[in-house]
């Protein structure tokens, strides 16, 4: 008798329920581990003790360095300039030399110029003539006028004092009335005349200061040019300007110089400044006023940034530093 197998469909029923189970369990787990990971911090990278400094953390200033090169030039430096053409007749100062405000450098030649300033003194002292005469002229006639101005007044008086009298004797029947009556009309006359004079003389002092002025102007033009043209001839003798050092003699003896040519250049050498060189992209960092610090190979000279230069030359910027240390 041959066996026979019989189907279970429950066993597998179960089976395949525990598989289901395990899968979800396993799933759930991975799921878990997952977000346990996330919430975990990153780790940190190591580091040896040894290469690590530790400190404590301290508020302060951050000092941004911006460094170079310069040097050391004056502060005040005149170039002087030629006030009008001219020859160069003798250089008698040579660069290097000490000089004052009033030392003469160079002599320069121009006849044109002199004739210039003999013929504006001409003209002055001609002007001058002519204001002195204009001023006695004026004062004789309004003598005059004061002179017809008294004459009325004393014609007033008299006719005055003559219509009085006239009066009580005509009252009198002494002379006739009607002569009186005349009398009244000639003081009325010289009482009007006397008004006349007295603005005639008011209205010719107005016009005596108005023509003086008029002339004192013309005066005063033709003394200005005079002085232009004694500075003229003043500027051929070639003065420092200021107490230094004539660094440089920019003309030569016999040369023809134009007016506004620089003739020469002194500088004070006391009052220096700092000319440095600071490369562009370290440029922004600097601000007028700032701090600074000046090496002239002798010590350290306090400073403040005088001027930056806008323009950029050779990648370079320019900045004045003004020396302030003792």
């Amino acid at each position: 008798m041959q066996g026979m197998d019989i189907a279970r469909p429950e066993l597998k029923q179960r089976k395949r329920r525990r598989q289901i189970i395990t899968a979800l369990a396993i799933g759930s787990l991975s799921i878990a581990a997952v977000a346990a990971l996330l919430m975990l911090d990153p780790a940190l990278p190591g580091v040896e003790r040894s290469s690590v400094l530790v400190d404590t953390v301290k508020r302060g200033e951050l000092l941004r360095e911006v460094r170079g090169p310069g040097t050391l030039v004056p502060k005040e430096i005149r170039w002087i300039a030629a006030e009008t053409s001219a020859r160069v007749e003798r250089v008698l100062i040579k660069p290097g030399a000490v000089v004052e405000a009033d030392t003469i450098i160079l002599e320069l030649g121009n006849p044109e110029v002199d004739d210039q300033l003999l013929a504006a003194n001409a003209e002055l002292t001609a002007a001058q003539s002519d204001l002195a005469a204009k001023r006695t002229e004026l004062t004789s006639r309004l003598l005059d006028q004061q002179a017809a101005q008294a004459q009325a007044k004393t014609d007033y008086e008299t006719a005055r004092m003559q219509a009085e009298s006239e009066k009580v004797v005509a009252e009198k029947g002494i002379i006739p009335a009607v002569q009186y009556r005349k009398s009244l009309v000639v003081l009325e006359q010289l009482k009007y005349r006397v008004d006349i004079e007295q603005q005639r003389v008011d209205e010719f002092r107005r016009n005596i200061a108005a023509q003086l002025a008029a002339e004192q102007a013309r005066l005063d033009q033709l003394a200005n040019t005079r002085d232009l043209r004694q500075r003229q001839v003043d500027s051929l003798q070639v003065r420092a300007g200021i107490a230094g050092i004539l660094q440089r003699v920019a003309v030569e003896e016999g040369q023809q110089v134009a007016a506004g040519s620089n003739l020469a250049r002194v500088a004070r050498p006391g009052d220096l400044m700092a000319e440095l060189r600071i490369a562009e992209t370290q440029a922004k960092d600097i601000v007028i006023g700032q701090a600074a610090h000046i090496d002239t190979r002798n010590g350290i000279v306090e400073g403040k940034v005088l001027r930056i230069d806008p323009a950029v030359q050779n990648g370079t910027v320019q900045v004045d530093v003004e020396l302030v240390g003792d």
